[in-house]
């Protein structure tokens, strides 16, 4: 598991966003794609990983002081440029990953019945 400051940043807030998003997604999947999800932003070009990371600690932050669900409710409903973009980018990463990983999952992140 990466312990960099981009994963200490994004995990709990991807963990949030995806544990509203996705409320049936078993907990050892969650924890996969939040991996993947902090994973992939460390991975960033420089200039866009400064970026992300200064939104990271903002978000990580005021998700620490505030209510968590109100926090993410509010956060994906932001319109300011570039704050915007950070939810959106978590969960493109995230549903991509889940979605390409586990194609059976359902919309709400449970596992869909295997049908013979």
């Amino acid at each position: 598991m990466p312990s960099g400051p981009a994963h200490r940043l994004v995990a709990p807030y991807a963990d949030a966003l995806l544990a509203r998003d996705l409320p049936a997604l078993d907990p050892a999947r969650r924890a996969d794609t939040v991996e993947f999800v902090a994973t992939r932003v460390s991975t960033l070009p420089t200039p866009m990983f400064l970026g992300v990371t200064v939104i990271a600690w903002v978000f990580d932050l005021l998700l620490r002081l505030g209510s968590r669900r109100s926090f993410i409710s509010l956060s994906t409903r932001i319109p300011i440029p570039f704050v915007s973009e950070y939810p959106r980018l978590i969960r493109s990463l995230a549903v991509a990953y889940v979605w390409e990983r586990w194609p059976d999952t359902r919309p709400d992140g449970g596992r869909a019945p295997v049908v013979p």
